[in-house]
């Protein structure tokens, strides 16, 4: 058996830069072991599956995250990549589409010349910063929030998260927990980087997820609807985030297909 796989930058304007997602369009669910045998030969922060959904007129697709260790309930990237596959690829003229998940439904729309993710809002609320943490990131943040799966800690400038060497070993015995630290940026509204060791990723590239956590943070904090973020991993990421007037958010970027090919798997 051959599955198609379509690797895509998401997250920038250039290839090599964002974060790759592998995205494998099924004609129907493989079992689970292989799903998660394809993403750990992927060895990418995740690989995004999707199968035509026949039973809701208002779901085009059903939509599934692997990491290389895990299956994962959300992914901004791999979900805006998938988007990307579909509109290239599958759908030329659609402007919209509308995966079934794990979170619920997810809507990637065109804006423009990029994209856009219609996500869920993930607010942190205040809380005493953890033992151990701090420690691990090497470095103390000014505060700290807890979300529903993420830590999110909030350093005084840029340079403060760019300069932070974090023992992963330490932040993987935080089982299932990812670390969003974030700060005012010199360029735009805000950055991050975001660590997820337990999930099977040091440092993910570039975070859509992240983004429905450090987003409506720092759009309060700001006292602004509309921010641009970046991303100041090693390959680095752009992305424009809107509080949407329903509850919701939208997280806009770009990509660029750089491989395309097959998996054999049976």
């Amino acid at each position: 058996m051959r599955i198609p796989l379509i690797q895509v930058d998401a997250f920038t304007r250039r290839r090599f830069g964002g974060n790759p997602a592998a995205v494998c369009p099924l004609n129907a669910w493989l079992d689970d072991d292989t799903l998660q045998a394809v993403a750990a030969e992927n060895n990418l922060s995740e690989t995004a599956f999707f199968v035509a959904n026949e039973n809701d007129a208002d779901v085009d697709y059903d939509l599934r995250w692997f990491t290389p260790t895990q299956e994962v309930d959300l992914c901004g990237h791999a979900t805006l990549a998938a988007g990307y596959v579909i509109f290239r690829h599958l759908r030329a003229g659609a402007g919209q589409v509308v995966f079934a998940s794990r979170s619920g439904p997810l809507r990637v729309f065109r804006r423009g010349d990029a994209l856009a993710l219609d996500f869920p809002r993930r607010p942190a609320r205040a809380a005493r910063e953890r033992p151990g943490v701090a420690a691990a990131l090497g470095a103390a943040p000014r505060h700290a929030l807890l979300s529903e799966r993420d830590d999110l800690l909030v350093f005084d400038d840029a340079g403060a998260v760019a300069g932070l060497e974090p023992d992963f070993r330490a932040l993987r015995a935080f089982d299932g927990r990812g670390f969003i630290a974030t700060a005012p940026g010199a360029d735009c509204d805000f950055v991050l980087r975001y660590f997820a060791p337990a999930l099977g990723v040091d440092e993910d590239p570039v975070t859509g997820s992240a983004f429905c956590v450090a987003g409506p943070y720092w759009a309060e904090r700001l006292d602004k609807g509309r921010l641009t973020a970046r991303q100041i991993s090693a390959r680095g990421g752009e992305l424009v985030v809107e509080m949407a007037p329903d509850g919701r958010l939208h997280i806009a970027g770009h990509c660029v297909e750089v491989l395309s090919g097959e998996f054999t798997v049976a």
